[in-house]
């Protein structure tokens, strides 16, 4: 991958990581089938190095990720905006890798335990497995391994 051009305002690990994990959401960017990228706001979670996020079983975006895998995700965590200024302060990470369907079952059970935790965790946990077990059949779960990460901020943040 590219190195970042401006270099002062490259994140290390640890902050991306801190970024992927306390945000919601993001945008995956695929190949889109007519040529043009196709971005998709979506929810997501991150377990070591994979994301997982969970979708209907056919549409544009699985049509997509069949066709070519290579798939790019970005997150923002700052967008603050400085009038006076002229500028933003920002925090944003991007993440290279290759989407992939989730067929095995163990896995499927744990990605979707990951993603009910994370978004519904005050919820009972008998609520959260019944929502599985009604809902999981009609969905799939996608994972995105990464082969690499990079965040940029503000170069009033370094």
């Amino acid at each position: 991958m590219k190195e970042l051009r401006r270099f002062k305002q490259k994140m290390d690990k640890k902050e991306i990581v801190e970024i992927l994990d306390r945000n919601t959401h993001g945008i995956l960017s695929v190949y889109g089938l007519e040529g043009y990228p196709y971005p998709i706001p979506l929810s997501y979670v991150r377990v070591d190095q994979t994301l997982y996020f969970h979708c209907a079983k056919s549409g544009h975006k699985i049509d997509a990720i069949l066709k070519n895998p290579k798939v790019s995700f970005c997150v923002v965590d700052d967008d603050t905006i400085v009038p006076e200024k002229f500028t933003t302060y920002f925090k944003s990470v991007i993440v290279y890798g290759s989407a992939s369907i989730v067929n095995d079952e163990d896995e499927r059970r744990k990605a979707f335990d990951v993603l009910a935790n994370k978004y519904s965790k005050d919820v009972a946990e008998h609520l959260k497995n019944e929502e599985i077990r009604k809902a999981g059949p009609a969905a799939l779960i996608v994972r995105i391994d990464i082969e690499h990460m990079s965040g940029k901020k503000a170069i009033e943040y370094v």
